[in-house]
């Protein structure tokens, strides 16, 4: 049974085996993904964002919001409820509604306008957890969402954004005019749920269109897509950093040209997520590498059944895996070579 939740019209915060050809590309360090004036642009108005977020705060709030670039805490995220999960960082429960603003604007400069409403339709499903939970137990609800800046804010030295909290971590990592959002995991629980009488499913569209690519093959290329084994988790979740495994599926260069727009706008669903400068670029980096790009199945084809799909190519690993559950959904976003920014950061 979905939950009903009447929102507000004024939200605070609208918030394993190596493949030789991978191997050699993580080896070599595949070229990184171009940079113009759009993406230096977003840089300077994103840093800005990020200084009026630091300048909002006083010096209790920035000892909680800054951590050192090369510190454990890159690495520390989770889909986890806190306090399964510890998280660090400002926590928007404790911001008042100056900061919590500042905090939205700092998202909706960094996310792209569809990456930022996906974030807060994830966030108003938690609200929607929490008006369901029974008391105690895990911490549910939009004010139960961190924030955190690793390495100082800069146009010029790596530094990264943390945001996330339960079903949600998103990692942008910068340097200059290059920008990395892997690894990066949104998830939905509920999958769906109604406000105002409208239905909103945050991760509806990676949904949809995936079922549509799937059924989109043929028998002979469904035999090649469909495992012949059950997924039934995430395998390069969170903990799951410098893991590697063996693609899997139907290759994307045995798909034909209108099935081969449909994967790589599924792939969009996620590269998206960041803003669009950094999002076009690293769309044409992996349009290039389309042919060694392969597209796994596990599950039944049928629309609103539950099943799990992977996508992988060199330089890109995506994973949708429901957990027991079509109204429960955890997705991976990873990139090989660049996860935290590690392509651009050692240079």
């Amino acid at each position: 049974m979905r939950l009903v939740f009447r929102v507000a019209a004024s939200l605070a915060v609208g918030l394993v085996l190596v493949v030789s050809a991978t191997t050699r590309a993580q080896r070599a360090g595949a070229p990184a993904s171009p940079s113009g004036p759009a993406a230096a642009d977003a840089t300077a108005r994103i840093v800005t964002a990020a200084q009026a977020v630091v300048a909002s705060l006083d010096a209790a709030g920035r000892a909680k919001v800054q951590f050192p670039f090369d510190g454990p805490q890159k690495t520390r995220w989770s889909n986890l409820p806190s306090p399964m999960f510890e998280r660090q960082g400002v926590r928007l429960a404790d911001l008042t509604p100056a900061q919590r603003s500042a905090v939205t604007a700092l998202l909706t400069t960094a996310l792209s306008r569809d990456g930022y409403r996906k974030v807060t339709e994830i966030m108003h499903g938690d609200e929607v957890l929490k008006i369901g939970a029974r008391g105690g137990g895990p911490a549910f609800g939009e004010d139960q969402y961190y924030l955190a800046f690793v390495g100082m804010p800069s146009s010029t030295a790596p530094w990264m954004l943390q945001f996330g909290g339960h079903h949600l971590a998103i990692n942008l990592t910068m340097a200059g005019a290059q920008a990395s959002m892997a690894p990066s995991l949104p998830a939905a629980q509920p999958a769906a749920y109604t406000v105002e009488g409208r239905e909103i499913r945050p991760l509806g569209k990676e949904n949809d269109k995936a079922f549509a690519l799937i059924n989109a093959l043929d028998a002979a290329q469904r035999s090649q897509a469909i495992l012949p084994y059950r997924v039934a988790d995430l395998v390069l979740g969170p903990g799951q950093d410098g893991r590697v495994i063996q693609p899997e599926g139907i290759r994307a260069s045995a798909l034909a040209p209108a099935q081969q727009a449909m994967l790589l706008d599924l792939i969009h669903e996620w590269v998206g997520i960041a803003n669009d400068a950094f999002a076009e670029p690293r769309m044409a980096e992996l349009r290039a590498s389309l042919p060694q790009t392969y597209f796994a199945w596990s599950g039944p084809t049928a629309n609103g059944s539950m099943a799990y799909f992977r996508i992988q190519a060199p330089a890109l690993v995506i994973e949708y895996a429901p957990q027991r559950s079509v109204d429960h959904i955890h997705t991976i976003y990873r990139d090989p070579t660049n996860d935290y920014g590690a392509r651009f950061v050692s240079k």
